[in-house]
């Protein structure tokens, strides 16, 4: 079994994973709300879910420090938690603090720069797109600030965990 804490558009899920009896099925609970999926990733990063005979595609892409999923036409965002972090914490702290280094999320080639040095910054808010395999995924600022550094520039190719730019 796995536990997890799941920020999911704002509001806190606690999910809890069971392996089921063949590869790809699973028995979760939301919110203590019990039920039985098939899941398996067609490619990288996208998913066909089964749930009550029902068939979902679902995205998820890397985000800054957050996932962003994409499902029915809807765009949601989504957030692990550390439970360990929960307690100690309070629960406070969701934005990021101290200077932060946005890093790509994945290999690709950035195609725009959203921002310049020195720019204030939300948290959230759109720093550059990268394109991976011919699909754009803008990489977010984790908290609110200004833009220090910018590393890269348009046209510019990055691999994974390549740094961005850093947020103070």
């Amino acid at each position: 079994m796995t536990k997890l804490h799941i920020e999911f558009n704002g509001k806190s899920r606690a999910v809890e994973l069971y392996a089921g009896d063949a590869p790809g099925r699973w028995r979760c609970a939301i919110d203590r709300r019990e039920f039985s999926a098939d899941a398996v990733e067609i490619t990288p990063g996208v998913f066909s879910i089964l749930i009550g005979g029902d068939v979902f595609e679902v995205r998820v892409e890397m985000a800054a420090q957050q996932l962003r999923v994409l499902a029915g036409g809807r765009e949601y965002a989504a957030a692990l938690r550390d439970p360990r972090r929960w307690k100690r914490g309070g629960g406070a702290g969701v934005e990021s603090r101290g200077r932060q280094q946005v890093v790509a999320p994945m290999p690709g080639k950035v195609v725009r720069i959203l921002v310049r040095t020195g720019d204030p910054i939300e948290a959230g808010q759109g720093i550059a797109v990268v394109e991976a395999m011919k699909m754009q995924n803008e990489v977010r600022s984790p908290k609110t600030g200004s833009v220090e550094r910018l590393f890269v520039v348009e046209g510019q190719t990055v691999n994974a965990g390549d740094a961005l730019a850093t947020v103070a």
